[in-house]
């Protein structure tokens, strides 16, 4: 009895199914891009990330932050907890500022959703 064919067996002389993981990356850029997303290949290390972080989150909430108060701010947003972090991105969150007067803020636009704005960076190129 002849050994069965698996229907994944590749015909003789195919090439290598192999994929390099930059062309999945660049194929899944170029997925999210067609959804409206920006690809941002300026943002390259941490520095980066986190000034254009702070522009986003100052433009949607209308307001400007000294420097320790977005030194502190990460730590007000960032969990491990994915039911929290979901929770955070949906809602109106509060943050005291650096004079102990409140700040109601939100990750996202939560009235006009549609005007949300959304990037994507390769992470491999972010220096931590």
């Amino acid at each position: 009895m002849p050994p069965s064919k698996s229907i994944y067996d590749l015909p003789p002389g195919a090439p290598s199914p192999v994929v390099k993981e930059e062309h999945i990356e660049y194929g899944f850029i170029g997925k999210l891009q067609n959804l409206k997303y920006e690809f941002r290949d300026d943002i390259r290390d941490r520095a980066a990330l986190e000034k254009n972080f702070q522009e986003r989150f100052e433009a949607l909430n209308r307001v400007k932050l000294t420097d320790s108060e977005f030194a502190r701010l990460p730590d007000e947003i960032v969990t491990p907890d994915v039911h929290t972090a979901a929770k955070n991105l949906r809602g109106i969150n509060a943050f005291t500022r650096d004079d102990g007067t409140p700040l109601n803020y939100t990750l996202v636009n939560i009235k006009d959703w549609c005007k949300n704005h959304f990037e994507v960076i390769l992470h491999h190129s972010i220096s931590v």
